[in-house]
C-alpha cells in the first residue's frame, strides 16, 4: 500500500463536516466521501502532530471488519470506486484512506461495549460499583474480564466537547425503546464476534464503540469506523495480566504518555515526541497485521 503525506490534498467536493479524524464530503446521489486523516485525538482533543499513515490503517482495518460482520448488520459501504467521484490522480492518492458511503441519518449515541473493566468504566466502578447504571459484581480488579459484555453507551459529542456516559434508559429517551434495543443487541453481537475472531489471533478486544445510522427504510446500519485502534482497546494476549493497565495496540499508549505531562486535557493539545509518534504507528500497524493476517506494506 502506498505511503502518504500527512498533508491534506484539496478535494473539490462540498465539505459537510470535519471531525476529530475524518472529513466528510458530499459525493452526490445520496452518498458521502469519507477521508480518514492522520490526525490523532486523545481526551477529545485533536493533537497537533499527525501519525503518518494512520488514516490508511484505520480505513483498511474498518473495511476488513465491515466485510467480516455484514452477516450481523448491514454497513454504510457502497463499493463505489473513488474515480467515480474524484479525478484520477486524487483517487489514486486517497485510495487507501477514502471510501464512498451511503448518506444516512446518524444516531446521536456512541454504542460502547465493554468486555473488560478498564478506563472510565473502571473509574466509575471504583466509585459506585456500577458502569452506566449497570451494577457489576463486587471485587473486580482492573482489566478483569466481565462475566458478560455490557452495553455502556455515551453521548456523541461535537469536536472539542467530551462524550458523556449515559444509561440505557437515556438512550431509549433519545432514540426510542425499539431502536435502543436494536442498537444494544447489534453492538453486543458485533463485539462478541470480533472479540472471538481477534482472540484467535492473539489480541484481546477489551472494549469498543460503534456508531449507527438509519437508511430510508429506517433500517439500522453500521457507519463511521469499526473495531480500529482508534475506537477500541486492543491488548496483546501474551502480556495480559489482571490488576494493572495492560500494554495496548491503540491510543491508550498516547493517553498514558499524555498523563505524564502537565496538561489540563483542554485544547490545544501538547506536541508529541518523534518516538511517541513512531511507537503509536507501530502499534496501529501491528494490530492491523495480527487481526487481518496481512502485512502492512508501506
Amino acid at each position: 500500500m502506498s505511503s502518504s503525506s500527512s498533508a491534506s490534498p484539496t478535494i473539490n467536493l462540498p465539505l459537510i463536516h470535519s471531525g476529530k479524524v475524518r472529513d466528510m464530503y458530499d459525493a452526490g446521489d445520496n452518498r458521502l466521501l469519507l477521508v480518514a486523516s492522520d490526525r490523532l485525538s486523545a481526551f477529545d482533543v485533536i493533537l497537533p502532530d499527525p501519525v503518518p499513515g494512520k488514516g490508511e490503517i484505520l480505513t483498511q482495518l474498518s473495511n476488513f471488519w465491515f466485510e467480516k460482520t455484514q452477516h450481523i448488520i448491514p454497513n454504510h459501504l457502497t463499493h463505489t470506486p473513488l474515480h467515480e467521484v474524484l479525478d484520477a490522480d486524487l483517487a489514486q492518492q486517497l485510495q487507501h484512506r477514502a471510501i464512498v458511503v451511503q448518506r444516512l441519518r446518524r444516531l446521536p449515541v456512541e454504542a460502547v461495549v465493554r468486555g473488560y473493566i478498564i478506563g472510565s468504566g473502571w473509574k466509575d466502578y471504583q466509585k459506585s460499583g456500577q458502569v452506566c447504571g449497570i451494577t457489576l459484581p463486587p471485587g473486580l480488579q482492573q482489566a478483569e474480564r466481565l462475566p458478560a459484555p455490557i452495553f455502556t453507551p455515551s453521548t456523541k459529542a461535537d469536536v472539542g466537547d467530551h462524550d458523556e456516559n449515559i444509561s440505557f434508559t437515556q438512550v431509549e429517551t433519545l432514540i426510542g425503546e425499539d431502536l435502543a434495543r436494536q442498537v444494544r443487541d447489534a453492538s453486543i453481537q458485533l463485539y462478541q464476534f470480533a472479540a472471538q475472531y481477534a482472540a484467535e489471533r492473539g489480541i484481546i478486544i477489551a472494549d469498543t464503540k460503534f456508531e449507527f445510522g438509519l437508511n430510508d427504510h429506517n433500517q439500522l446500519v453500521l457507519i463511521d469506523e469499526a473495531l480500529t485502534p482508534d475506537s477500541s482497546r486492543f491488548w496483546p494476549q501474551a502480556s495480559y495480566q489482571v490488576g494493572s493497565s495492560p500494554d495496548s495496540f491503540d491510543k491508550q499508549y498516547v493517553r498514558d504518555y499524555l498523563e505524564t505531562l502537565a496538561w489540563n486535557k483542554q485544547a490545544p493539545g501538547p506536541k508529541l515526541t518523534e518516538s511517541v509518534i513512531q511507537a503509536t504507528k507501530d502499534r496501529y500497524r501491528q494490530a492491523y497485521e495480527q487481526i487481518t493476517e496481512h502485512a502492512w506494506n508501506q
